[in-house]
């Protein structure tokens, strides 16, 4: 139609319109974040640091999601192990319940499981405070000053966010297995030593590498989404809480794709 209406001249929607708007928008959002994910990684790669700024934020990213992240591995360690009981026991594979455990929290579900979790509490928290600072009219200020809101208050988000996810998941590895561990030992009857050697001698660097290298990215994702969404909050409480909302979805799905994309190259190159 020519006036660009989603409605026919009988007055019902235009199924066409429609999905042609909805694709042309989705390009257009895609292509702002782009934008803007690039704008801060070039911040963030150049100099100058601003190293308090830095350290402020892997205090905030890092310290405080200790617990949540921790919790969280313990009881998915748990979990695991205890599906992973129940299938062998099916075919009498129960000894292979360390082998899988460790192999399935270090290469996948510790470092998803983490990114999911802080793509919750971080995403969320970064975009409320950015989005709160843009109809306050603060980031404008900066403009004004001559401060480049790219690397004052996103850079140092990312970086930190980069930083501290990897450790975030090492942790996360390793309260994950003695969860696992813990099940295994004191519910399934399993000798302690022997499913602690079985999971050392199965357990690779490459195992660990893999999620580190998915924890950088999904901290990159986690740390672009969140001030991606802030910056364009609108006025008002319920504007910031859109973008709260919008990060913390946005992040969790790019976690879960992203994911999806390393397994894949990581399976293609046998990593």
């Amino acid at each position: 139609m020519s006036d660009g209406s989603t409605t026919n001249s009988s007055g019902f929607p235009n199924p066409l319109a429609w999905l042609g708007r909805g694709a042309i928008g989705l390009f257009a959002e895609t292509g702002r974040l782009a934008i803007f994910a690039g704008r801060t990684k070039a911040a963030a790669f150049t100099p100058p640091w601003n190293l308090a700024q830095i350290w402020k934020q892997i205090v905030a990213i890092g310290f405080y999601s200790l617990p949540v992240v921790g919790l969280s591995a313990v009881f998915i360690g748990a979990a695991l192990a205890l599906n992973i009981y129940t299938g062998g026991n099916r075919f009498g594979a129960e000894q292979f319940v360390p082998n899988i455990v460790v192999l399935g929290i270090t290469r996948e579900l510790g470092a998803t499981i983490t990114g999911l979790m802080l793509a919750g509490r971080v995403t969320a928290g970064i975009a409320a405070e950015i989005g709160a600072m843009k109809v306050t009219e603060q980031i404008d200020a900066l403009k004004t000053l001559s401060a480049n809101p790219f690397r004052y208050l996103y850079a140092p988000r990312f970086l930190a966010a980069c930083i501290t996810l990897p450790v975030l998941v090492l942790i996360s590895d390793i309260i994950g297995v003695m969860g696992g561990w813990l099940v295994s030992v004191f519910a399934l009857d399993f000798d302690s030593t022997t499913y602690l050697r079985n999971t050392i001698d199965f357990l690779t660097m490459e195992d660990v590498v893999v999620g580190l290298i998915k924890a950088v990215i999904f901290g990159a994702v986690i740390a672009i989404m969140g001030c991606y969404q802030g910056s364009k909050s609108k006025a008002g409480a319920t504007g910031v809480g859109r973008a709260a909302t919008l990060s913390m979805v946005g992040a969790a799905v790019l976690v879960l794709a992203s994911n999806y994309m390393l397994s894949t190259l990581f399976v293609r190159i046998g990593i």
